[in-house]
């Protein structure tokens, strides 16, 4: 596809106009725009295994395998609108289920694999799913029972194992269906994903992506992270979860990149001489990921290739760059975004939009998005430093398309304003005078405290640059006389011992290094925080048990 370097557009406006009308066409095709489009000689991914063995995805071979896939989904039923779920690992398999699902103009539904039977449930059933398509070693999950229902209507195929009776087998299939299946044609407006958030604050609800935000996918890995067309792209996400679908898979295939996925859990070993082996120039993953690799120990070697380092999913804590810039010389590039609209805020890496990192900020408004903090109590815009609701301005925001939640228009409406103008993310945060925005936390996770508005963030970045941290959660706790204090949910690192002493020098760290009024009147060291199954933490947990037992302890 001929399309403009984007560091080569005078003004990133432009690029942005030229991927929403390639990716809003009428006559748009996904698996077209995604595989077929690209050389068939270009290596689409490869795939690493935890003995560093590796499969290679060329383009040629993947649109070979999806064709096939493709036509078997397409003789159990399979067709345009119908949902297909991947309960799958970081695999081959994987990539080819997806290409197969969107060459039929199917619509993924993605199961992170280590969800439990409820969360399994729960998003099958709310997207009528017609086919699941399951590692063997995660079919028990699909097991009639307390949550799955015994007279389900979709279809199982299993993929690197037997399965049970009545299931289908992916290699079987594959084996049994020849190439040539086109590609459907639905264009922009078109079903791509259905995808649940998170639970951050509650239950998950359903968003349903289209065929045309595939633009903002694809300019967040070239403005954000800044890949470029000679990088290796590893996007260590888990694409069970949104930042790892549409910013890893769906951008690197956009993109046609060369890019890595392991097939393996979290090792900060693996992680290194899988980016020392393989060569990866841009990384991007969670803040967990670099906190891990932190407190890990493990030397980083000397020969990394790495450019940029890029992070998302909850904010990035200063300790991380402090130590990003020592163990491999690049600083952590911070970015912020959500699963009904992309990301939206960013420390860019692209030259043209690259600004000075600051501590604690997420960045500019990516091109596409116009951004704004809104004041508590009305929807107009706050003076600079002011803390209020981050909230995106629809009618200059051309790379918006979340328009509300599946079958839930009470919750939609909770996320637009009445005269449609802005949409709230639900955030809290601040803008300084150039421009850079500052997270604070969700609206339900701001604690007021004698009349004071804390956001817990602020708390924590100062708790984790204490070399004892590993990471904490800062939440509210009832007060009969200030309402509500601030309590902090510590993980230590291994080795170090829990004790008032390391709690009284904790508390003194937050006085001295951000307020004198908003240290935790009480630290709790625990082993664990509560977090949903891509990483971020279940602050409204640690709430609700504090409000409903004091003495509870997560």
């Amino acid at each position: 596809m001929a399309l403009s370097d984007p560091r080569s557009a005078a003004d990133p406006l432009d690029r942005v106009q030229e991927l929403i009308t390639l990716y809003s066409d009428p006559h748009a095709s996904v698996a077209h725009l995604l595989c077929d489009g690209h050389p068939s000689d270009a290596v689409a991914y490869t795939v690493i295994e935890p003995d560093l063995s590796a499969t290679v995805l060329t383009y040629g071979r993947l649109k070979a395998e999806s064709e096939r896939f493709a036509a078997a989904l397409a003789d159990l039923g399979v067709g345009p609108g119908d949902r297909v779920a991947t309960l799958m690992g970081k695999s081959a398999d994987y990539l080819v289920a997806l290409l197969a699902t969107w060459r039929l103009g199917a619509v993924t539904v993605p199961l992170f694999t280590a969800f439990a039977p409820p969360a399994i449930a729960l998003r099958l059933l709310a997207s009528e799913a017609k086919v699941v398509i399951c590692d063997d070693t995660q079919r028990s999950k699909l097991e009639p029972g307390e949550d799955i229902p015994a007279d389900t209507t979709w279809q199982v195929v299993v993929s690197q194992g037997a399965g049970n009776a009545g299931d289908l087998r992916f290699a079987e299939l594959l084996a049994a269906h020849e190439p040539g299946q086109p590609a459907a044609v639905l264009g922009g407006d078109a079903p791509l994903v259905h995808i649940f958030t998170s639970g951050t604050t509650g239950r998950p609800k359903g968003v349903v992506v289209p065929a045309a935000a595939i633009a903002g996918f694809r300019l967040y890995a070239e403005f954000g992270c800044g890949v470029r067309e000679d990088d290796v792209f590893w996007n260590a996400a888990d694409p069970g979860w949104a930042y790892g679908l549409y910013f890893g898979v769906i951008a690197s295939l956009s993109l046609g990149v060369p890019s890595v996925m392991l097939h393996s859990g979290f090792s900060a070993e693996l992680t290194w001489r899988v980016m020392e082996e393989f060569g990866v120039t841009n990384f991007a993953a969670a803040p967990t990921v670099y906190r891990s690799l932190r407190a890990s120990g493990v030397p980083v070697p000397d020969a990394l290739a790495l450019r940029h380092a890029s992070s998302a999913g909850e904010p990035l804590t200063p300790e991380v760059n402090a130590w990003a810039e020592q163990a491999f010389g690049i600083q952590v590039h911070d970015h912020y975004g959500q699963t009904e609209a992309g990301m939206l805020i960013n420390n860019h890496q692209l030259p043209a939009l690259r600004r000075e990192v600051r501590s604690g900020s997420m960045g500019h408004p990516m091109p596409g998005w116009s951004l704004h903090v809104l004041h508590e109590d009305r929807d107009e815009i706050a003076p600079a430093g002011t803390v209020g609701r981050i909230a995106a301005d629809l009618t200059a925001s051309p790379l918006a398309w979340f328009h509300g939640y599946e079958g839930d228009p009470v919750k939609s409406a909770e996320k637009f304003s009445p005269d449609g103008r802005w949409y709230y993310t639900g955030d809290v945060g601040q803008v300084d005078e150039e421009g850079y925005f500052h997270f604070s936390s969700r609206d339900d996770d701001v604690i007021i405290m004698a009349g004071y508005r804390i956001g817990p963030f602020d708390v924590e970045s100062v708790l984790v640059t204490h070399p004892a941290v590993v990471e904490c959660a800062v939440v509210a706790a009832p007060d009969e006389v200030r309402g509500e204090v601030l309590e902090a949910f510590v993980v230590l690192q291994d080795g170090v011992e829990a004790s008032d002493a390391l709690a009284t020098e904790l508390q003194q760290l937050v006085k001295k290094r951000f307020a004198a009024h908003a240290y935790p009147r009480t630290v709790h060291f625990v082993d664990l925080l509560p977090k949903t199954p891509s990483g971020k933490i279940q602050r409204f947990v640690l709430r609700q048990r504090r409000r409903t037992d004091p003495k509870a302890r997560p």
